[in-house]
């Protein structure tokens, strides 16, 4: 009955098969060590924001340019409060607030931009205590430059007058006459009674979109498995049935179709 396992036609469905599942196999836990991978950079990056706060404050010009290695490292300079500037929608332990901006004028000529703390409600410049007068020397987490749509960071255009959406050199050349810093850095302890902002991982190390992605690829090349698996039982169990047919007789002969009985009921070459 099962000799026709041995035509061509099985041949090449045996052989696709036999193919197709540890191929499908191969992908699914190559997408699961993409997803795992992920999952370590995430933890190694979470490591390092915890370690870098008990290192000793390095000059901020020995860290730069900001890099996976540095993101987060404890840096320091001088320099001169000016401008202040708000960044609004950004939530903290789940509660709506804003950033307040401030930016440093540097003794090298250059700005940084100084997260001096974290304030609850809308963006108000009146609610904003006023950064400290004269040279101050600022300690805090280096960060990059965001980039908006990631790590929570509003896309949004149009902001009023002393608001910015992102913290970046891009976003505040239009802002401010100065050469920015290609970073900048939050302090550890909130300025004037604000809570301080916790330094975030660097791009790339997170579980982000890309992350959750790799493992519904997971699924999805493990489920290709089970897909081949039952249509090749399907194919086998149909091709069975007609063999069966052939062999009392019941298949139709060729050129013609067999209509069935109105009670659903095959019958028999004797008619009965």
């Amino acid at each position: 009955m099962y000799r026709f396992l041995l035509t061509p036609r099985w041949w090449g469905i045996n052989v696709f098969v036999l193919l197709a599942i540890p191929f499908c196999i191969f992908m699914g836990s190559w997408q699961l060590s993409r997803f795992e991978d992920r999952v370590d950079n995430h933890r190694g990056a979470e490591e390092q924001a915890a370690s870098a706060q008990q290192e000793e404050a390095r000059p901020l010009d020995t860290l730069l340019p900001v890099t996976k290695a540095t993101s987060g490292k404890q840096a320091t300079t001088s320099g001169r409060y000016e401008e202040q500037l708000l960044v609004p929608d950004r939530d903290l332990d789940g509660a709506p607030g804003h950033y307040v901006l401030t930016l440093l004028h540097t003794d090298n000529g250059k700005v940084l931009p100084v997260v001096r703390g974290w304030l609850p409600g809308e963006p108000d410049p009146a609610g904003a205590p006023a950064p400290p007068d004269g040279e101050v020397t600022v300690t805090g987490a280096l960060q990059a430059s965001e980039t908006p749509g990631s790590h929570g960071v509003s896309g949004r255009s149009g902001l009023p007058e002393g608001q910015t959406a992102a913290i970046s050199a891009a976003s505040l050349v239009n802002l401010v006459p100065h050469d920015v810093y290609e970073a900048w850095i939050t302090l550890n302890e909130g300025d004037s009674g604000m809570r301080a902002v916790p330094a975030v991982a660097p791009g790339g190390t997170g579980l982000d979109l890309k992350a959750f992605q790799n493992l519904g690829y997971t699924a999805e090349w493990f489920a290709f498995v089970g897909f081949v698996v039952f249509m090749w039982f399907r194919l086998l169990r149909r091709e069975v049935e007609l063999v069966r047919d052939a062999e009392l007789g019941l298949a139709p002969e060729e050129g013609q179709e067999r209509e069935p009985e109105p009670d659903g009921k095959r019958s028999s070459p004797s008619g009965v």
